[in-house]
């Protein structure tokens, strides 16, 4: 191992969170080391989760309104055809961009990235083992962060082979569209990527566990996402465990047992596991410099992002709440900033969430039934229809509404979207809770017309009881 190097703070993945906790931390005035065992900066979000998925997102969207909306629009096309290599290449392409960026930002700010895997020594030493097998020893004067992430959960009823039982990694580079996918798990990740190969061909079934999918969402935008997805062609088991997973010639088995005990078997092309995800920890050497974990694996850390062990700090993914890059880079800011004095804070209340299907559905704050549960007869709730918006009729989308949920005093509890656009549509929401406002500042905001988020002031307008467009 080499001579120990000094920084003022490690930074152990290279993820959302970790490169944006390095830039912040180096603006603040530190020696920044950030690690990386990866070629690539950016983590599983960006090389192999959030943008890749949204480009072949966009790319399937694209194919899929040229086959089945232009003529509306008075657009006549000859034979529509796929030519995946190309859609993959793009997905690349935007890829390395956003890669080769990051390694720029890294530069710009003076951050010191080393390649290999990190793992704490004690104290506040970090050895680093390259892929050639050297190793280094770092030290840090101030701080250690982990920010290594997350990685599929893997069930024993159907163990990838990274084939035919395949991860949402793998499931973003199929070479061929599958005759016919199983997912499992009707969550975020599983619907978006079930989107996709729908749109280019693909027979999409559907099995999850419980009742409804999407759980974490307010229960009546969960079930029109649902109703949309069926239109799109999904067939979905609810409900229903798998019993067994096995890759047979040409393809995939499933057993499921379903919700009325009776037992399937699904032949199909591919099998896609997108049950949720697990915090990353392992070989971080975790137990021997003394921090802890919860009784779901997180780490264990306190207000300020402070593990059990001294000195030493986590946050994303390895801890509590909401796997979603942006909460990440929201906590690698304010750790950042906590360890420079300041006043770093993340309101959890005020962090939004999409499923980028098509219509999106976001949300952020509580849903209807978190909120009639806290505050009871108090809770007054809005809904404007997209079909009842000019912009929305002019698009051609005409499918999904907003949702806005008041409580006490009128302030805004929960804003709900169904719809075109909705991830760009929630970021009033989420800066109107910021600001502790109220579905009245929503309502007299000034919203240029036509334009969808017109939809979001109407809602608002309808939870204070005097909609005009509807």
């Amino acid at each position: 191992m080499s001579e120990t190097t000094p920084f003022d703070v490690i930074v152990i993945g290279a993820g959302p969170g970790g490169y944006v906790a390095a830039i912040r931390a180096a603006q603040l005035g530190f020696r920044v080391a950030l690690i990386e065992k990866e070629t690539t900066l950016g983590g599983t979000c960006l090389n192999v989760g959030c943008i890749p998925s949204k480009a072949l997102l966009d790319s399937s969207e694209w194919f899929w309104h040229a086959k089945e909306s232009l003529k509306s629009h008075g657009i006549e096309v000859g034979e529509v055809q796929l030519n995946l290599p190309t859609m993959m290449a793009r997905k690349a392409k935007v890829v390395e961009e956003l890669t080769r960026g990051i390694a720029g930002l890294m530069k710009k700010n003076g951050v010191t990235v080393v390649r290999g895997v990190g793992r704490l020594l004690g104290g506040m030493r970090v050895g680093v083992r390259s892929t050639d097998g050297s190793e280094q020893e770092l030290t840090a004067a101030k701080a250690i962060l982990l920010a290594t992430g997350s990685v599929p959960i893997e069930i024993p009823t159907a163990p990838f082979d990274g084939s035919v039982i395949v991860s949402s990694t793998e499931a973003l580079s199929f070479e061929e569209v599958p005759e016919h996918l199983v997912v499992v798990g009707a969550g975020f990740i599983g619907l978006e990527l079930g989107s996709v190969w729908r749109r280019l061909g693909a027979k999409v079934t559907v099995v999850e566990m419980l009742p409804q999918i999407v759980p974490m969402m307010d229960r009546e935008v969960g079930d029109a996402l649902f109703r949309s997805l069926q239109r799109l062609g999904f067939r979905f088991e609810m409900g229903a465990k798998v019993l067994s997973a096995s890759a047979v010639e040409g393809g995939a088995v499933v057993e499921i047992e379903k919700s009325d005990g009776t037992r399937e078997s699904i032949a199909c092309s591919k099998v896609l596991v997108s049950v949720g995800r697990r915090p990353y920890t392992d070989g971080l050497g975790l137990e021997a410099a003394g921090v802890e974990l919860d009784e779901r694996r997180r780490v264990k850390v306190d207000d300020h992002y402070r593990t059990t062990a001294p000195g030493i700090y986590a946050i994303g993914d390895l801890i509590a709440g909401p796997m979603l890059a942006h909460k990440a880079e929201e906590e690698g800011v304010a750790w950042a900033e906590i360890l420079a004095g300041q006043g770093g804070h993340v309101n959890y209340d005020a962090i939004p969430g999409v499923v980028y299907t098509w219509p999106e559905a976001a949300y952020v704050g509580l849903t209807e039934e978190q909120a009639r549960e806290r505050y009871g007869d108090e809770v007054r709730v809005g809904k404007f229809p997209f079909a009842a918006n000019g912009r929305a009729k002019a698009m051609g989308e005409r499918d999904g509404f907003v949702k806005v949920i008041a409580g006490p005093r009128g302030r805004l509890l929960g804003v709900h979207i169904f719809g075109p656009r909705a991830s760009d549509l929630i970021a009033e929401a989420v800066v109107a809770m910021e600001f502790g406002g109220t579905a009245e500042d929503l309502a007299r905001t000034c919203h240029a017309h036509p334009t969808l988020p017109e939809a979001v002031k109407e809602a608002a307008l309808a939870a204070e009881g005097r909609v005009i467009h509807f």
